[in-house]
């Protein structure tokens, strides 16, 4: 591929033939790959219903996928914060331990008391338990675990790869151990090779909540030992609390005049899981790691739900005018006193970063919601998305994506490492917005990059006050005075 010295004005970048790049950057795969990857690449067109890409199909091997497996997708994301819960590794060491707090996750409690997060544990499966099983082996420690850490709430299963090749029985240990330790035991049969990526992970923990978790709160409501909430009770779903995020969250929920009365799973608690049944709406941060659940909750309780957006003012405005719809008109006039009331510092906050930051263009590719709905955060500080793609997307996210891009704007399903890296060498956007995984190597190609799986150390990025943090740490990523001393590939050839 040939590359030009001059950096394209935004008009010449918005006029390349991105098809004819995609068909040039497919060109050194062998057919059959080639064929395979076309159909999850596409440039956006404008009025569509969805964005022409397939999803949530098996990577080509190979192709060094950014997807994660299952058991990622329910201990890393959905089971792992759940704060007062020991989450069991189930299986080798490895996976656990490189699942191990690495999401920042915050919480409050004290840790090793209350609150087990940022704690790994594992069953340390060794070639005899291949052998011979690991069902005893799980149950002692189960069993020590509860004496260790006697202010646990509950334990959490989850199954690595080798348990669901030697066929364990995990839930008749956990029914066993849960009369025992007198603790809700929850069995996850996530082993890494389910599915073609986290994602089903995110729909095996969720199947897990509705099969082990709300059962308890359907006894107690039987029993009449469910205490009648008020017409304004809410929870907050598929937020994992990066950085705090949740907390800012809940923090314009509140002064609304909302009761959050669960927050899951970031800084939540097991206790919060059982009585989310109780509430009159449930508030869908991540749609794909939380919709399964959601769906279930207003199918069988009654509840609805809907998806919200905090990212950056204009969404925020919206989705809490949204919000505010579904309750009576005190809560609606509450939502446009905490609008008004923020408008001034967000007004600040564009006012000092926007000049900086016009007209700088955005390459995007994360998990989750993260490729449409900070789109919006960019666009409040005059910045331009040139292309977006989720990891473990499905049709329905894509379909979702159709409001947060223009025409013209490429769209990449599971990017491999090659074609990120052809498609930024072409469209030379000025910033890379994407994981831990892609951060370095673009770094080393002098482009700046904030990691948008963990914001980079830095956060929240949820609110009017994350909005602030999160223009400064664009406005730092991308003009700082160390890129003047390296030169991106396409200025040195």
């Amino acid at each position: 591929m040939t590359f030009t010295d001059e950096k394209p004005t935004t008009a010449e970048t918005a006029e390349l033939d991105k098809k004819a790049l995609i068909q040039e950057v497919l060109s050194v795969y062998p057919d059959k790959a080639k064929k395979k990857r076309e159909k999850h690449l596409n440039v956006y067109e404008e009025g569509k219903s969805d964005c022409g890409v397939k999803s949530n199909i098996k990577s080509v091997p190979g192709s060094m996928t950014t997807r994660g497996c299952a058991y990622a997708g329910s201990k890393g994301v959905v089971w792992g914060p759940i704060k007062d819960m020991i989450h069991i590794s189930h299986g080798p060491v490895g996976c656990g331990y490189y699942s191990w707090s690495g999401r920042r996750n915050y919480y409050i409690g004290t840790t090793g008391i209350d609150s087990f997060g940022t704690m790994q544990f594992t069953s340390d499966f060794q070639e005899r338990d291949i052998v011979f099983g690991g069902d005893k082996k799980l149950a002692q420690l189960i069993t020590e675990l509860d004496e260790l850490f006697p202010l646990n709430r509950g334990v959490s299963i989850q199954s690595e790869c080798p348990i669901g090749l030697i066929g364990d029985d995990i839930e008749a240990v956990a029914k066993k151990a849960a009369k025992e330790i007198g603790k809700t035991v929850v069995p996850v049969r996530c082993e890494g090779f389910r599915g073609v990526s986290q994602s089903l992970g995110h729909h095996i923990a969720n199947d897990a909540v509705r099969d082990w978790v709300f059962p308890q709160y359907d006894k107690e409501k039987k029993a009449g030992n469910i205490t009648e909430g008020t017409p304004y009770d809410v929870a907050i779903i598929g937020d994992y609390n990066i950085g705090g995020d949740a907390w800012s969250s809940r923090i314009l929920l509140e002064e609304i005049g909302l009761r959050v009365v669960a927050q899951w799973s970031g800084d939540g608690t097991l206790h919060e899981m059982i009585n989310t049944p109780s509430v009159k709406l449930n508030l869908v941060h991540c749609y794909r790691s939380m919709n399964y659940i959601s769906r279930h909750m207003e199918e069988t309780y009654g509840i609805p739900w809907l998806e919200y957006n905090f990212f950056g003012p204009t969404k925020i405005a919206e989705s809490l005018r949204e919000i505010a719809s579904k309750f009576d008109e005190t809560i609606q006039a509450k939502a446009e006193e905490v609008i008004a009331k923020y408008e001034a510092q967000t007004q600040a906050v564009i006012e000092k970063y926007r000049p900086r930051l016009e007209g700088k263009t955005v390459a995007l590719m994360v998990g989750g919601l993260r490729p449409r709905h900070v789109v919006p955060a960019f666009q409040d500080l005059g910045m331009r998305l040139v292309g977006t793609g989720y990891e473990f997307g499905h049709n329905d996210d894509y379909k979702r994506t159709t409001h947060y891009v223009e025409g013209g704007t490429l769209i990449y399903d599971d990017v491999s490492a090659y074609e990120f890296e052809q498609f930024v060498k072409t469209l030379k956007p000025d910033l890379i917005a994407s994981g831990i995984k892609e951060k370095y190597v673009f770094q080393k190609m002098a482009l700046p990059f904030r990691q948008m799986h963990s914001w980079d150390y830095s956060g929240p990025y949820h609110g009017y006050d994350g909005f602030a943090i999160f223009a400064r740490d664009m406005d730092l990523a991308l003009n700082s005075p160390t890129w003047k001393l390296i030169d991106t590939p396409w200025k040195k050839e």
